[in-house]
C-alpha cells in the first residue's frame, strides 16, 4: 500500500508511540508485508528468527520489539507489540467508514457505465467506460475497474482478506490495505467473491473471464486472457500467468506460481507450482498423462 504522501520516520514514530533507532528524517511512503516490501515501505516483524530476513529486505522502516542496530539506510521502530503498531498505521490510512449512500461521493464512474439496481460503490472506486455492473453487486473501497468490464449479479469485489495473526490462542484479523484492480475487458460471473490484498493488490488481467461462484483470495494475481470455470478457488498471493485455463472446482493453495498456458482439469487440487504449457489433473495435481496412466494401472489391479 502507498501512503497518500511521504512522511518522515519521526512522524511515523509519533503515530505508533515508537522509539526511532536510526535517522528519524528518512522518508517513508508505504506499508507492506515482508514478501512484497519495496524501498520506502514499512513492515513489522515480531519473531527473532525473522529479524535477519527483515533487516536484509528492501524495507526502509521496520517495526520490531527488540533493540538492535539499524542497518545503513534503514530506520527501526522499537515497540512492545509490532503487530498492534502495524495495525495502527493500517487503520490510519484505511479507516473503516460505514457506507451511508449507495454510491460513495468520491467514486469516479464514467458516464457510459451501466449500474443496475442494488449496486453499491465504495470510497475512491474508479470504473472505466462501457463497463456494466449488474444488480446487487458490491464494489469495495479503492477498487479500480477498467473499460468494457462485465460484472454479473450478486458479486462481492474488494471484501476483506481472510488473513489472521494468532496471538495468545486467539486470531486477530489484519486490516486489509490493498486493493482490487480489474483490467479492461474482464468478465466476472454471478456470485463471485474477490478479496482485496492485505498490503498489495489483487489483480485480474485484461481479457480474463470468470464463471459463476469463483473465489480469489487476497493478493491473487491473474494474468491476461485466462478462463476460470465455476467454483474455482485460489488461495491468497498465488500468481497465475497468461492464458491459463481452470476447469470447474479446481482448488489452488496459497502462494504458488502457475506459469503461462497451463490447463488444470476439473476438481484438481494444486499444491505446488505448475510449469508452463502443461495440462494437469488430480489431487495433488500432476501432469495429466501421468495421472491417467496411474488410474489405468489401478483399474488393471482391480481386475486381477
Amino acid at each position: 500500500m502507498n501512503f497518500d504522501a511521504t512522511y518522515t520516520a519521526g512522524e511515523i514514530a509519533d503515530w505508533i508511540d515508537a522509539e526511532c533507532i536510526g535517522p528519524d528524517s528518512l522518508p517513508l511512503s508505504g506499508l507492506n508485508e515482508i514478501h512484497k516490501v519495496r524501498p520506502g515501505d514499512i513492515m513489522f516483524v515480531d519473531v527473532e528468527k525473522y529479524f535477519k530476513k527483515a533487516l536484509n529486505s528492501a524495507a526502509t522502516g521496520i517495526i520490531l520489539n527488540q533493540r538492535i542496530e539499524a542497518p545503513e539506510g534503514k530506520v527501526l521502530f522499537l515497540v512492545d507489540n509490532p503487530f498492534h503498531a502495524y495495525e495502527t498505521l493500517a487503520r490510519r490510512f484505511r479507516t473503516f467508514e460505514a457506507q451511508k449512500s449507495t454510491i460513495h461521493p468520491t467514486a469516479r464512474i464514467h458516464p457510459s457505465v451501466t449500474l443496475e439496481p442494488g449496486v453499491v460503490i465504495g470510497r475512491n472506486v474508479t470504473i472505466g467506460e462501457r463497463s456494466v455492473i449488474q444488480a446487487n453487486s458490491f464494489i469495495g473501497n479503492e477498487t479500480q475497474i477498467g473499460s468494457e468490464v462485465w460484472i454479473q449479479p450478486n458479486c462481492t469485489i474488494g471484501s476483506e482478506a481472510f488473513y489472521f495473526k494468532k496471538q495468545n490462542a486467539e486470531y486477530k484479523m489484519w486490516t486489509s490495505v490493498g486493493r482490487v484492480l480489474i483490467r479492461d475487458q474482464v468478465s466476472i460471473g454471478a456470485n463471485c467473491t474477490i478479496d482485496k490484498g492485505v498490503s498489495g493488490d489483487t489483480v485480474i488481467g485484461k481479457g480474463t473471464k470468470l464463471d459463476n461462484q469463483v473465489h480469489l483470495g487476497h493478493g491473487v494475481v491473474l494474468g491476461e486472457n485466462c478462463l476460470l470455470a465455476a467454483q474455482v478457488g485460489i488461495g491468497g498471493k498465488t500468481v497465475v500467468g497468461d492464458r491459463v485455463v481452470m476447469y470447474g472446482q479446481v482448488g489452488i493453495i496459497n502462494s504458488l506460481l502457475i506459469e503461462d498456458d497451463v490447463v488444470i482439469l476439473a476438481q484438481s487440487g494444486v499444491t505446488k507450482n505448475l510449469k508452463a504449457k502443461t495440462t494437469y489433473f488430480g489431487t495433488p495435481a500432476a501432469p495429466s498423462r501421468d495421472r491417467l496412466r496411474e488410474l489405468a494401472a489401478l483399474r488393471k489391479l482391480g481386475k486381477g
